[in-house]
């Protein structure tokens, strides 16, 4: 899943409190007394006489000290912070373009319907030459609907120059409409079952220089762009369960190595380039229904029974359940 804070209950949460009751009372006190003594030691020195001695009692300085529920409105709200950002805001991604990876077909594309509702700009790239053609008319008519701009180009991402070029280019579109790049969701990805014991070298280098050395090079290029533009932004790979757990009913050892090597990358990444604003994170599906699942599938039905067993709310996951946490990654409400 992704790198989320989490909160532990504490037992000595309630007593803590106390605690700090308990010496806040203390310091009022101790402060009070210190005015008082200052108070009485400057009246005396301010006095018209020698013989004539002003002190101030404890009952007057109280008197004096005014709390805040009798200051008036303007007093109040001069002491209150800023106003606070809304939730509807704190999950908008207008004024922003975020480019998506993988993005000619399923999940990939539906993460780019996704931020188009949220309110950016979409650029998908993919190694296909043309997106899915079913998939793309949704996409163009959350556009139209939501006025958005949404660009799809052909990219090999284990090529640099191509992903060089390629992102030089949008992002130069992007600045045009006053919408740069701030956000990244990488998720291409290829995925192959042979027996470990047999796997065949190149097919194993395959999986990692797509899965793991294709995601880091747009990465990186994406964050050059944000860094030297001086854009804060997010980054959000696509990483999945299988680079923790070995997975039943199918032998996958390359992809799984490839996500295991995508999750640290997103922890190796998040600590070098947080000091550009740059945040890193990524999510991990379990098992999901997309085309290359569906294929696994058709071809080895007796997985699904097994899968199913373990699905706690009895079905396998959707690419629909992934854009509202994606959407939360990107946008600035996760930054707080």
């Amino acid at each position: 899943m992704a790198c989320l804070s989490s909160y532990c209950w504490n037992p000595f949460h309630s007593a803590v409190n106390h605690g700090e009751a308990d010496l806040s009372a203390a310091m009022q006190r101790t402060l009070l007394r210190k005015s008082m003594r200052r108070l009485a030691v400057s009246s005396r020195k301010h006095s018209s006489s020698p013989f004539c001695s002003t002190t101030t009692s404890p009952s007057a300085l109280k008197k004096s000290l005014v709390p805040d529920h009798t200051l008036s409105t303007n007093d109040v709200q001069r002491r209150q912070p800023a106003s606070k950002p809304s939730v509807k805001d704190l999950f908008s991604l207008e004024e922003r373009t975020i480019v998506v990876t993988g993005a000619g077909r399923g999940l990939g594309i539906t993460l780019a319907s996704a931020v188009l509702d949220a309110g950016g700009d979409v650029v998908c790239l993919d190694v296909l030459s043309q997106p899915s053609e079913a998939e793309w008319a949704g996409i163009t008519k959350v556009g139209e609907v939501t006025g958005r701009n949404a660009t799809y180009h052909k990219c090999d991402i284990t090529k640099e120059e191509d992903v060089q070029a390629t992102l030089a280019d949008v992002a130069s579109q992007a600045e045009k409409r006053n919408k740069p790049i701030r956000g990244l969701i990488s998720c291409a990805g290829i995925q192959q079952m042979v027996d470990a014991i047999d796997y065949p070298t190149d097919g194993f280098r395959r999986i990692l220089d797509v899965n793991v050395t294709g995601s880091f090079l747009v990465a990186k290029h994406t964050a050059r762009l944000m860094r030297d533009a001086k854009n804060s932004g997010s980054i959000v790979f696509i990483a999945s369960m299988s680079g923790q757990i070995a997975n039943r009913g199918i032998h996958c050892s390359a992809y799984n190595t490839s996500k295991a090597a995508v999750q640290q990358m997103s922890r190796s990444l998040s600590v070098e380039w947080g000091r550009y604003g740059i945040r890193v994170n990524s999510l991990s599906p379990g098992y999901i229904r997309t085309a290359m699942t569906d294929q696994l599938l058709a071809e080895k039905p007796e997985i699904e029974k097994l899968w199913m067993a373990g699905a706690l709310l009895g079905r396998l996951g959707s690419v629909e359940d992934f854009k509202a946490p994606a959407v939360y990654l990107l946008a600035d409400g996760a930054s707080i």
